[in-house]
């Protein structure tokens, strides 16, 4: 029959272990913030990246426009040219060059705007994918966490039903 110094040294153990358990739970908390701060940065960084990448598509929304405003300039004046029979000549070698920058800066334009849109979606993808990981480390998580809470529980009960039991046995040989 176990003593009073061999309960003791029992309950001592047992705490022991519930210290211990609480020293994981609180390292899990801890990781648990930090990774809430890296996915908060990573939300900002994404955010900048997406104002970036609005910033650089208004750009060339308006070199857009600016060279539909060209067009409209080189259009008038090709009404010009046709009342002006002694500078036809030299009015369409210009037009020619125009239209050629133009083209080709349209050209130039359109592949940025291309690049730029795989850009985007390259980089919706690795955010879709980071949150994924995200959301499942988290998941991960709080599994551990309610495995952890509820083998604490256990134990509580546990420590708690033997701490009666030996109560008792103290009780009844104490009388």
């Amino acid at each position: 029959m176990p003593n009073i110094k061999d309960l003791q040294e029992l309950i001592d153990l047992k705490e022991g272990e519930i210290y211990e358990l609480n020293l994981k739970l609180n390292n899990k908390d801890k990781k648990i913030s930090k990774y809430s701060k890296y996915i908060t940065k990573l939300k900002q960084e994404n955010e900048l990246n997406k104002t970036k990448l609005n910033n650089e598509i208004n750009n060339d929304k308006a070199k857009i426009k600016e060279l539909d405003t060209l067009n409209k300039k080189i259009e008038e004046k090709n009404s010009i040219l046709k009342d002006k029979q002694d500078q036809v000549n030299y009015q369409r070698e210009l037009i020619n060059e125009y239209r050629d920058q133009i083209k080709k800066t349209t050209e130039n334009l359109e592949l940025q705007l291309k690049k730029i849109s795989k850009t985007f979606e390259d980089l919706l993808k690795q955010k879709d994918l980071i949150i994924k990981k995200q959301d499942l480390i988290i998941d991960n998580l709080n599994k551990s966490i309610e495995e952890i809470t509820k083998s604490n529980k256990i134990n509580y009960k546990s420590l708690e039903l033997q701490n009666k039991k030996y109560e008792k046995i103290i009780n009844n040989l104490s009388k």
